[in-house]
């Protein structure tokens, strides 16, 4: 098609559509000018969560909630190997940690998303934030280059120096806020803000290492893991500083054993029992008993 055309067809289209509305007996309204129009949106009820995910498990909001991270998913299918995707890994991981935490009760349980959807990288732990969660785990699959034989699961907390990066810049964000982890923090200026909401993060940071260690101990003989399993880095999803977090590689999809393993029911169903005993006992520990 001619570039002379298309800009006769650009300007012509609009007239050609009125006319055969016209000639169909169709018309569409337009207001006329000098009159005042009301748009009325349906806005939720005040106190109503709003895109929150569903939480499964019992009503009773004592108990602990942890919120399950599925990476990527929608347009992001993170690595891609030989018919694996590593959105689809995640997710059915997710899925299988969900069932089994709502089937042994006790524990309250989230996913920031359930099926297919795009989420943007900051959604995730926000979601994990505005449901107040306990403990936030998010779950993908590693990846190396086509000659590279690693293998294996890896557990990531938040490195000590993004942790503090995090902090400074959640504080200089949130200073009208009334409180994060239990430290107040309305009313303070900037710099004691950022002090407060630091040695609130230290202490997340303990908590987040302390449940990486309790997946390595619980995992021992039943997940394989890679050979130094315990890392940190400064991974954005991560970085809720009232939170404790940790992001869980289950394994190399660049690897082709690895990869049939992660997609298997048996291996989706060791992983479910393994991190659910490492999360109850974080939570027991965490209250105490």
């Amino acid at each position: 098609m001619s570039m002379r055309l298309q800009i006769w067809l650009i300007f012509l289209a609009p007239p050609v559509f009125l006319a055969a509305l016209y000639l169909l007996g169709l018309s569409i309204p337009v207001p006329h000018l000098g009159r005042d129009y009301v748009v009325r949106v349906a806005l939720p009820e005040a106190g109503d969560p709003v895109g929150l995910p569903t939480i499964h498990g019992p009503p009773d909001r004592s108990r602990p909630l942890v919120v399950i991270d599925p990476g990527h998913g929608g347009k992001d299918p993170g690595a891609s190997v030989e018919g694996y995707r590593e959105k689809d890994i995640a997710l059915a991981l997710a899925m299988a940690l969900r069932d089994r935490l709502v089937a042994d009760g006790g524990v309250r349980v989230a996913l920031t998303r359930e099926d297919d959807r795009f989420l943007v990288l900051d959604e995730r732990p926000e979601i994990a934030r505005r449901l107040d969660a306990d403990l936030f785990v998010s779950i993908h699959a590693d990846s190396a280059g086509e000659a590279s034989r690693a293998s294996g699961a890896s557990i990531y907390t938040l490195s000590a120096r993004a942790s503090s990066e995090a902090a400074a810049r959640f504080a200089e964000r949130e200073n009208e806020a009334d409180r994060v982890n239990g430290v107040r923090i309305e009313g303070q200026d900037a710099d004691v803000s950022a002090i407060l909401v630091e040695l609130s993060q230290r202490r997340v940071q303990e908590a987040s290492a302390e449940f990486a260690g309790l997946i390595v101990r619980e995992g021992e003989g039943e997940l394989v893991f890679h050979p130094r399993p315990r890392r940190s880095a400064a991974l954005a999803v991560l970085r809720a500083p009232d939170v404790p977090a940790v992001l869980y590689e289950a394994g190399f999809i660049t690897n082709p054993e690895d990869a049939r393993r992660l997609a298997s029911p048996e291996a989706r169903e060791r992983f479910a029992g393994v991190m659910a005993r490492a999360i109850r006992i974080y939570f027991a520990r965490q209250a105490g008993t």
